[in-house]
């Protein structure tokens, strides 16, 4: 399951350099896999329910072209891969033309809420990965 997320970069999200500050691609992404999580049904709420959290342990970006004010950008997001308690979630921002102004890859744990420890990642997650797979 792949999502797609329309955003503009506003005025607030320019540094110095006149470009998206390296910080915001983190945000632009993270936006980017809530909206996955949500259109597959696994709203953080959802989660809650199933007594775990999602958590971030890695995240490697490569910034290949700058992006600017009133860039109208595409964030996608879509499986990559899935382990035992971790999977890496691989996302791009893409601008109107189809090039691709960064990526990364994404890798989460799955943790119980109560002891704090990672945990299996459910079937209700893991099951977009087997659908990437075929």
């Amino acid at each position: 399951m792949k999502s797609s997320l329309p955003i503009i970069v506003r005025s607030t999200e320019i540094d110095i350099n006149g470009h998206v500050n390296n910080a915001k691609y983190l945000e632009y992404f993270e936006w980017g896999r809530e909206e996955w999580y949500e259109q597959c049904g696994l709203p953080y709420e959802t989660f809650g329910m199933m007594g775990i959290q999602t958590v971030t342990v890695n995240i490697n970006v490569n910034y290949r072209q700058e992006c600017r004010q009133g860039d109208r950008l595409t964030v996608i997001c879509h499986p990559d891969r899935v382990g035992r308690s971790s999977y890496v979630l691989k996302q791009e921002l893409v601008d109107e033309q189809g090039s691709v102004r960064a990526d990364a890859l994404v890798t989460s744990v799955t943790i119980d809420t109560s002891t704090r420890r990672s945990r299996e990642v459910p079937d209700e997650l893991r099951r977009f990965f087997a659908a990437e797979s075929h």
